[in-house]
């Protein structure tokens, strides 16, 4: 199966992929090396990824997006914005054009990821699962997964629950980095559930 892993970050959703060829696409170099890192079989473009999911979308079998979500954040809002002094800042509408986008113009089978808004939601996912709401294009099943501390885990604990190890690395939000990865049993699951759609 060919898959394109939009907005890819280190690669948390995609760590138990095994037998694909995988396509990242990441913006911020520094990200990319990481990824690559882990992953020296996929092939990585340091990119815009809302653009090159316009030029590529028909060369694909599977598309995983992950806009960015600190603008839909309850957190964000709820917290930082009203009792921290955080700006307040337009969401991203990234999101649901991806959304929009995906539904009406991809034969492949893609499925979009973020975190619960602090505003009802626009398009309403067609699952939630941890903390994360799902839109796709064929079913995704209720699963358990391990529940983790995410809110409150440190970066030894972050890297231990992905497997990934930052120590030799020089870059900036450690611990934002790894918060923001999807769990790898939650990436397998999904992807699973694309693939038995397809059969």
């Amino acid at each position: 199966m060919k898959i394109l892993n939009l907005y890819a970050g280190l690669g948390g959703n995609r760590t138990l992929w095994k037998g694909h060829e995988v396509h990242a696409v990441e913006l911020n170099p520094d990200i990319c090396k990481i990824y690559q890192d882990r992953f020296p079989d996929d092939k990585v473009f340091c990119e815009d990824a809302h653009e090159f999911l316009l030029k590529h979308y028909q060369d694909y079998d599977f598309i995983w997006a992950s806009p960015p979500c600190p603008t839909h954040s309850s957190f964000r809002q709820n917290i930082c914005v009203r009792f921290r002094g955080t700006e307040a800042v337009y969401p991203d509408m990234k999101l649901y054009q991806e959304i929009i986008f995906l539904k009406h113009n991809a034969k492949c089978k893609w499925v979009v990821e973020n975190v619960k808004p602090y505003y009802d939601y626009l398009i309403k996912p067609d699952v939630v699962l941890q903390r994360h709401p799902f839109w796709s294009n064929f079913k995704i099943s209720d699963k358990t997964f391990e529940a983790d501390k995410i809110r409150t885990a440190q970066i030894p604990q972050l890297q231990e629950l992905h497997g990934i190890d930052l120590s030799g690395y020089k870059i900036k939000d450690k611990r934002k980095l790894l918060r923001n990865c999807v769990h790898k049993e939650l990436g397998e699951h999904i992807l699973e559930e694309a693939i038995d759609d397809i059969r």
